[in-house]
């Protein structure tokens, strides 16, 4: 398998620190970003922990069906870790991170950071944000009753970090050559609509170039988060 990748992070223009952490890691081919909490103490720690234990746990990675079981330790030693920074209020970080391996990409994911792939022109979302936005409408799919502030739409519902039983999200993509993929933090995401991430990722371009005009673009239209993207292009999948 031949790829190519590229990241890169930036502050934005209103908080005093970036708490986003990126994975890069071209010979694991291990690709992700974890979103330090705003709002809470030590969301930086939390991101940046998040992320060294991914790369343990994917070095000693036997089956790919385990990303889901080391996503769960990360959360018991992020949360031990906020009981002894934080007491009162803990740490917590979204999480995506994916595996390119065997012509496929083994996702896991937990969060409101996101997973894209570009195939053939067409970009598709491999995630779900865990919002409460999105999850007061698979209860109203449901059938279920659902009610919630619009101001807290975007509130996270499950991160890396919680005291409660964590459930987390997996996926297993096959690959095929002259795919994108692009793991990206909300910076991104709430700035940059589906519309013009396409053609963006699209381009040809080198991937450091495509990640520069992201972060770029985020930070011209105001800046008003930490803005990370990482990307991968699959060049050939055999």
């Amino acid at each position: 398998m031949q790829l190519r990748s590229a990241a890169r992070t930036d502050i934005g223009k209103v908080r005093s620190r970036n708490e986003d952490r990126l994975l890069c890691d071209d010979r694991l081919r291990l690709y992700g970003v974890a979103d330090g909490i705003g709002g809470l103490p030590g969301g930086a720690d939390a991101a940046q922990l998040a992320i060294e234990l991914v790369q343990t746990g994917i070095r000693n990675l036997r089956k790919p069906g385990q990303l889901a079981d080391i996503v769960r330790e990360i959360n018991t030693a992020v949360a031990a870790l906020g009981r002894r920074v934080s007491p009162r209020q803990g740490i917590g970080t979204t999480l995506i991170f994916g595996v390119f391996r065997d012509r496929r990409l083994d996702l896991a994911h937990v969060g409101d950071s996101r997973c894209y792939c570009l195939r053939d022109g067409r970009l598709a979302c491999l995630t779900t944000d865990h919002s409460v936005e999105n999850e007061a409408r698979a209860k109203a799919s449901q059938g279920l009753p659902c009610w919630y502030n619009p101001a807290q739409r975007h509130a996270l519902t499950r991160c890396i970090g919680q005291a409660a039983s964590l459930e987390v999200d997996t996926l297993r993509h096959g690959l095929r050559d002259g795919d994108r993929y692009l793991f990206c933090s909300d910076g991104i995401t709430r700035l940059i609509d589906e519309a013009e991430l396409a053609p963006r990722l699209a381009a040809a371009a080198a991937p450091a170039e495509i990640t520069r005009d992201l972060v770029t673009l985020a930070s011209h239209r105001g800046g008003l988060d930490n803005a990370t993207a990482v990307l991968v292009c699959v060049d050939k999948a055999e």
